[in-house]
């Protein structure tokens, strides 16, 4: 519900019939989980909000096509992901990869190892996803973080589900190497500070 009372049909209702502050009120309940989908599917700041402001626009002007008795959250992301993926499949790299500090999460006790480990762990992802192509990426982050079914994101992206099940077991497969190498370069560093 909007602070006077009105709930989003009602809003994208109105933003059919051209008004355009309803529709940016629709946009600014959706905007920061579709900008933080495209940059986990792309990893630049500028290319996610390109594509984050690309997929409103066609949400805009496909409004008249799309059901109001659908929720808008799910089909918003699926415009987003399938043109950050139409992104990363790219051969032209258009990205470059975002500083691990972007990546940092804040340890949430003061215990220093923790700390370390935290974010040990956050590089070692971002390395990871940074080396991963395009399409596995993108598969990934829609399975893992956005939480997607395998028939949703076959459907965003235009796949057959065994191919988005195999793109993701590669990813996940790339991701536990990267790890495994970490922890035995980690193994060997502290062998030698014994």
């Amino acid at each position: 519900m909007t602070p006077d009372g009105r709930d989003e049909n009602f809003l994208l209702a109105r933003a059919r019939q051209g008004d355009l502050p309803a529709f940016e009120e629709v946009v600014r309940r959706h905007q920061r989980r579709v900008y933080g989908m495209a940059l986990r599917i792309v990893r630049s700041h500028a290319v996610a909000d390109d594509v984050a402001q690309e997929a409103f626009l066609r949400a805009w002007r496909g409004l008249d096509r799309f059901e109001l008795s659908r929720p808008f959250g799910p089909w918003i992301g699926l415009v987003a992901a399938n043109l950050a993926a139409d992104h990363a499949r790219s051969p032209v790299p258009h990205e470059d990869p975002m500083p691990e500090a972007d990546w940092e999460i804040p340890a949430l006790a003061d215990d220093r190892l923790r700390a370390r480990l935290d974010r040990e762990a956050e590089e070692v992802l971002a390395r990871a996803l940074d080396d991963m192509p395009g399409d596995q990426r993108a598969v990934f982050v829609l399975r893992t973080v956005e939480e997607m079914s395998y028939r949703e994101i076959a459907e965003a992206l235009e796949l057959s589900p065994g191919t988005v099940m195999s793109r993701l077991f590669r990813a996940r497969e790339r991701l536990a190497r990267a790890l495994f190498s970490h922890l035995g370069r980690s193994a060997r560093r502290a062998g030698r500070a014994e």
